[in-house]
């Protein structure tokens, strides 16, 4: 009467996650790069007091002073002496890390020179510093004011208003830079990113076409323009500086794919296939071209020249199996991989294989696509290959044990869930498949040992809590250890009170023993409700009716399990026999022991007697 219950756990394949294809792939470093925030600049500046002395604290010179911040001072003015020496030992209490001191000698030294621009200039990076960005502003703007041409106040100050959301002051700091320091591109960088991250694309691209018309047509400035132009949703724009990019290339293949791209967006599907042709003329063997082919023919619905090239594509070694696993994501929904389009997903999966033969992931796919096809055989073979070019990837060892309970090889379940304890000793699910594998050998002891070591590893899954106290329940019943299946039954419906196998087994195993009778008939009762066509169900609220004494009713539920069973079933048929016999039918019940005895095993150990005496025992 014990039911095989496969586990009640999701199956987890391997999977990738999908991702946007992208066609360019030699491009190379340059300082336009970087379209987003470059960090402020952080300069270090050690003043030396003896120098200074001698120089008297003297203002630099203004052809020099975009490159040093300076500090200014009148010689023989005590203030000014004083100013000095506040400012000199500030910095080296900065050096040391002492900010807070450095702080309050900074201050010192406006106290003794209000105009002092160098100790505003550090104050504001102290206040910064500490983001007390209001002060760090007001020190800034008031260092550039008192000397308005030095790079490093404005350039802090920029970055102040940056980080403090004022886009528009910083947009006209970096402004004034570029225009006292044109040679100075990052700066030119520097404007047109603040401009973009200001909604100003204009003089974003602006600043662009400047840097475009000083040093000629490049890839960095182009890029960056057509990116822009695509956030203004301007297509024609965007294609404008590709063809213009290409022009200046006509070889370099990346370009036509670009622009290929763009058309398509553009609904100019004619000149996208003619940039996509060309990138094939260029560069035959280019690892995306057939990918990018692919998805044009499938946006035009050509399904053959589709398929064509996304076949060429998946057998090219050079293009990376992540980027085909990802397109396989991408193209195909669930249902298409496993049901509509089967036997395409199987021909590209055994692509994958050629291509990468010693990659795990190709035969990962294929095991998966096996395994949802019934083909449990193959599926074990693949996941055996998988495991040989990578046995440290757990969900492949726990989908190869499924695949061996869907295959019923007991035999090879317990090898594997073994070999998996000790690779992955702290995961439950190895436990429970060497249980049930011990079950099937009758070695219940050994069950009962994996069970009760696995319920340890078991962390936030109930229902999987639920399963291993179910199978302990039916463990400790066979070392008739009753009242631990009892407590164990108790435990696992309390998790799942809707678990129609333990509802199921826990009342045949009360009615075996004549115990709880009434509890029983209510388990097999709710049993029958949620799977009211499971003939084990069926014949055991039979058989919990029959031994309460209502030989009617559980005549009619025994017979609907007769009829339900695929095979005659020995225990059933005996189950309905004793019925007859109480019933008055003396000669059916005898006919129907004799029936139960031909069908072999299953029947109790009385069943011989009952038909030799054509007496019922009980």
């Amino acid at each position: 009467m014990i039911q095989t219950m496969h586990p009640n756990t999701q199956i987890h394949k391997p999977c990738a996650t999908a991702c946007k294809h992208h066609h360019a792939r030699k491009g190379s470093e340059a300082p336009f790069k970087a379209l987003w925030f470059p960090g402020i600049k952080n300069i270090l500046v050690i003043f030396s007091a003896l120098l200074l002395l001698l120089a008297g604290c003297k203002t630099t010179n203004k052809a020099g002073n975009e490159n040093v911040i300076t500090h200014s001072g009148t010689k023989g003015n005590k203030k000014q002496k004083n100013n000095a020496d506040n400012f000199i030992e500030a910095k080296k209490q900065m050096i040391l890390g002492n900010t807070d001191k450095a702080e309050t000698l900074f201050l010192k030294s406006l106290e003794e020179n209000p105009n002092d621009a160098a100790s505003m200039y550090e104050l504001a990076g102290i206040y910064a510093k500490k983001n007390a960005y209001e002060k760090a502003v007001e020190y800034a703007e008031k260092s550039v004011r008192n000397d308005e041409n030095n790079l490093w106040y404005m350039n802090r100050l920029a970055g102040l208003y940056k980080k403090t959301d004022q886009l528009d002051k910083a947009v006209a700091v970096l402004e004034k830079i570029t225009e006292q320091y044109p040679e100075k591109i990052e700066y030119h960088n520097d404007l047109a990113v603040t401009s973009i991250f200001n909604r100003d694309y204009d003089k974003a691209i602006d600043v662009y076409n400047k840097l475009e018309k000083r040093f000629g047509v490049s890839e960095e400035l182009s890029v960056q323009k057509h990116k822009i132009y695509l956030l203004q949703n301007d297509l024609e724009g965007a294609i404008r500086e590709i063809e213009k990019l290409r022009n200046t290339d006509p070889e370099e293949a990346k370009y036509h794919s670009m622009l290929a791209e763009l058309y398509l967006k553009n609904n100019q599907h004619k000149k996208a296939l003619q940039e996509y042709e060309k990138v094939l003329e260029i560069d035959p063997d280019d690892p995306y071209i057939h990918i990018s082919l692919s998805d044009y023919y499938r946006k035009k619905s050509d399904t053959s020249k589709y398929y064509e090239h996304l076949v060429r594509g998946f057998a090219n070694p050079m293009l990376d199996i992540d980027t085909k696993v990802n397109i396989l994501l991408s193209f195909f929904t669930v249902n298409e991989f496993y049901d509509d389009k089967k036997e395409q997903a199987f021909q590209l999966s055994e692509v994958l294989i050629e291509a990468h033969p010693e990659n795990p992931k190709a035969h990962s796919i294929y095991a998966d696509l096996l395994y949802q096809d019934k083909q449990y055989e193959a599926a074990r073979k693949s996941l055996r290959k998988v495991l040989e070019l990578d046995k440290s990837r757990y969900m492949i060892w726990e989908q190869l044990l499924f695949t061996e309970a869907e295959l019923e090889d007991y035999t090879s379940m317990k090898q594997e869930s073994d070999k998996v304890k000790v690779l992955f000793p702290q995961q439950p699910l190895p436990y429970m498949f060497s249980a049930i594998a011990s079950f099937q050998s009758e070695d219940y002891q050994q069950a009962i040992e994996d069970l009760e070591n696995g319920l340890r590893f078991i962390i936030d899954n109930d229902l999987l809590k639920s399963q291993f106290h179910s199978y302990l329940g039916d463990a400790y019943h066979e070392t008739n250890q009753d009242e631990k299946a009892y407590e164990n039954y108790d435990k696992s419906l309390a998790i799942d009170p809707q678990n129609s196998i333990v509802l199921n087994n826990y009342a045949y195993y009360l009615s075996l023993e004549n115990k709880d009778l009434q509890k029983a008939l209510e388990m097999a009762k709710k049993a029958i409700e949620l799977d009211p066509e499971n003939a084990s169900n069926q014949d055991t609220y039979g058989w919990v009716l029959y031994k309460l004494g209502n030989y009617e009713e559980a005549r009619k539920w025994i017979e609907k399990s007769i009829q339900n069973h695929t095979d005659t079933n020995a225990e059933v048929l005996e189950h309905l026999g004793d019925v007859l016999f109480q019933l008055g039918k003396k000669e059916a019940a005898i006919n129907t022991w004799e029936q139960a005895l031909e069908a072999g095993e299953g029947g109790s150990e009385l069943l011989k007697k009952k038909v030799r005496d054509k007496k019922l025992y009980e």
